[in-house]
């Protein structure tokens, strides 16, 4: 958020529609059924339900009104079209008025597999399926109200418990280990290496943990935090997430599991 950016988000018609190329669709349909078969048995079943009740597929790049008609009915969700990058405030306005920001790009094919900013597949493939379900609506929602209203060295704090929950959640079932966080959703790598590989270090979530450690965009993650079901993100929002803030920031940060970013991560 708030740097420069190099692609540029379409502008939708009065209606909301984006008049999206024929590539740019091909190239949705590519990533759609690369990563749709990539989920079966490791994305959680609310997620899987929520693309469903979307009707996504991989024959367009979804229209926001289409999209918005089922949040709406389900969460009072909406999809908001934004440019490529916006600032915290923004972001942090939108979700505390239960709209999720989705800038109308998609990545070129050079960047198919991995792309910094977040793209509309990322935001609708990777995020709006669980904006169905209520305890992660409000808990979006909770976040967007905390964010609005705390300074700018709390939001740093902050920004670690929507990393390790909406970005890059595990959750515990009774069928195993599954995904919810959209980052890895969306993510081609990152969707496999979450549940099974070796590497990662996978804990219980703790907010004070969370809030305190640090983490990167730019590779593979190093620890993932794990819930037991969709309702625990609606006992944060009943929690003091501000206080626990605070006493984090009193503790200082865990250790760092990743190498200097001049080392191969």
């Amino acid at each position: 958020m708030g740097k420069n950016n190099k692609y540029i988000a379409h502008q939708p018609d009065h209606q909301g529609f984006v008049q999206y190329t024929d590539e740019e669709n091909e190239t949705w349909s590519i990533l759609y059924n690369r990563q749709i078969e990539l989920i079966k048995g490791r994305a959680c079943d609310e997620y899987i339900q929520g693309v469903a009740d979307l009707g996504l597929s991989a024959d367009h790049i979804p229209q926001l009104p289409h999209v918005n008609e089922v949040l709406l009915d389900k969460t009072g969700w909406q999809v908001a079209p934004v440019a490529a990058l916006i600032s915290f405030e923004e972001f942090f306005q939108l979700l505390a008025n239960r709209k999720f920001p989705a800038a109308t790009f998609i990545r070129r094919r050079e960047e198919l597999d991995y792309l910094q900013e977040p793209d509309i597949f990322h935001e609708i493939f990777g995020h709006c399926p669980l904006l169905t379900d209520p305890s992660y609506a409000e808990f979006s929602q909770t976040y967007g109200k905390l964010g609005l209203s705390a300074s700018k060295e709390e939001r740093v704090f902050l920004a670690r418990l929507y990393w390790f929950t909406i970005e890059f959640g595990l959750m515990q079932t009774q069928q195993g280990m599954r995904i919810y966080g959209g980052g890895i959703l969306s993510s081609k790598e990152e969707t496999v290496y979450s549940l099974e590989s070796d590497q990662p270090e996978r804990h219980p979530l703790e907010v004070l943990d969370v809030l305190r450690t640090p983490y990167r965009i730019d590779v593979l993650q190093r620890i993932y935090y794990v819930i037991n079901d969709l309702s625990d993100l609606h006992r944060l929002t009943e929690m003091d997430l501000m206080g626990l803030v605070t006493t984090a920031r009193k503790m200082g940060m865990l250790p760092s599991l990743y190498p200097p970013k001049n080392e191969v991560a």
